[in-house]
């Protein structure tokens, strides 16, 4: 066991690699965001893509998707749904870290 302090990146660098290897990636992440306070303001950027619709807009815009039928269209599946991931994802360090860098970074 080391007794000597290490610099805060090459600990966190470590507990993401261990992390990784033992819970794998996707649990690493989901563990890393439940610590993450976030970033931004919701509200402003909920109100720039949307706007202040009235319920009345809404309706029409519910009424113009589904058509003169009343009724939801079907939508086909994409090929990307049918197909399998193009990621694979192991447990090692190098595969790991790319993944959740993007979330370690918002921590800093």
């Amino acid at each position: 066991m080391k007794t000597t302090p290490m610099p805060i990146a090459e600990v966190t660098a470590t507990a993401i690699a261990l992390l990784c290897r033992e819970i794998g990636p996707v649990n690493t992440a989901r563990f890393i965001n439940h610590f993450s306070n976030g970033f931004g303001n919701y509200t402003e950027e909920r109100d720039s893509l949307l706007g202040n619709p009235t319920v009345d807009d809404l309706v029409k815009e519910i009424e113009t998707r589904r058509g003169s039928s009343g009724r939801a269209k079907k939508r086909k599946k994409s090929a990307a749904r049918r197909q399998p991931s193009r990621f694979t994802i192991g447990s090692t360090e190098s595969s790991c870290v790319p993944f959740v860098r993007p979330v370690v970074q918002r921590l800093w």
